[in-house]
């Protein structure tokens, strides 16, 4: 009978994002791709560094050892490396105890045709273009900072695992933003107030959350090994319809923050997310120095179609 992924929660990870791979990195951006692959094999036997993604990744994985919830989540390792130069990331794997199976091994092609096939629910990458094209497949995911990568202390928390969100371009879809960046703040503040029972349109990780709320309903509140944050530049008068739409997904956020311009690096660490996900490198990356971090590049297929077409007029 084949494996079955259907029930599961699918994260796809790359190498660089799971392991601090930012010296084998600047080889192939430096020499190519010949001098990485020669590296690679010569350093095969070497443990690598925990990444960005490792943390997040681990604690996803100890979901499997609770009673009742053995296999829920599947860890896939998705990368543009070919299979001759990916025995170090197995071995490392290996090492850490990592129960990670499966494999995607692109040799140098394109990731995002294997996400559908995999049912992928979340996919972290350090390359933009598979990050953006899975984006644009309707599938959440993430470009991890890997700058100047920092050992997050996610020890102590492992045995429930903190998520946190943007809202606009990141749960929700980017209209309000839009009206912010073209008519400013009084214009925003007034859109939402007016459009407060309007719940608004899902953005690229609505599903994700959702998929996650359906994990947390399966235990008491005190209880359950997963808890989310929504952190949000948003205030009143725009909280409204934030908790509206919320109400009417019939998702579960736990803690909410309507910061209105105060910096999200801070709540962030006192949250000890594993993961915060934003449209925004002027938030992710203050961020990615206190927890691991990861933006999401959103583009309004709509909007750029209207560009389009005014282009082509």
């Amino acid at each position: 009978m084949a494996y079955d992924l259907e029930n599961k929660l699918v994260v796809g990870v790359s190498s660089r994002a799971l392991f601090d791979l930012t010296y084998e990195n600047k080889i192939y951006e430096e020499e190519g791709v010949e001098a990485y692959s020669r590296y690679q094999k010569e350093h095969e036997n070497e443990v690598l560094k925990p990444g960005p993604g490792f943390p997040l990744v681990r604690a996803l994985l100890s979901l499997n050892e609770l009673p009742g919830r053995e296999d829920r989540v599947e860890v896939i390792i998705m990368s543009r490396n070919s299979p001759d130069t990916s025995l170090r990331v197995f071995k490392t794997i290996e090492h850490y105890g990592l129960r990670i199976t499966r494999a995607v091994l692109a040799g140098g092609a394109s990731l995002a045709p294997y996400l559908t096939a995999f049912k992928t629910d979340l996919f972290l990458s350090a390359c933009e273009d598979d990050v953006q094209r899975a984006i644009d497949s309707n599938i959440a995911a993430g470009i991890i900072c890997t700058e100047g990568i920092t050992t997050y202390d996610c020890e102590h928390r492992i045995q429930q695992i903190r998520v946190a969100f943007d809202g606009d371009a990141v749960l929700f879809s980017d209209e309000s933003e839009r009206i912010f960046q073209a008519e400013g703040l009084e214009a925003f503040e007034e859109n939402e107030r007016r459009n407060a029972d309007n719940p608004l349109q899902a953005g690229p990780f609505a599903k994700f959350l959702k998929t996650l709320s359906e994990l947390q309903k399966d235990y008491p509140v005190e209880e359950a090994p997963i808890r989310t944050a929504l952190v949000t530049t948003r205030c009143a008068p725009a909280h409204e319809r934030v908790i509206r739409t919320l109400r009417a997904w019939d998702v579960r956020i736990d803690e909410v923050f309507f910061l209105g311009g105060i910096r999200k690096k801070d709540v962030l660490q006192a949250f000890g997310a594993h993961i915060f996900f934003d449209d925004q490198s002027a938030h992710t990356l203050p961020a990615s120095e206190v927890v691991p971090s990861a933006r999401v590049p959103y583009r309004n297929r709509e909007a750029a179609g209207e560009i389009e077409e005014k282009d082509s007029s």
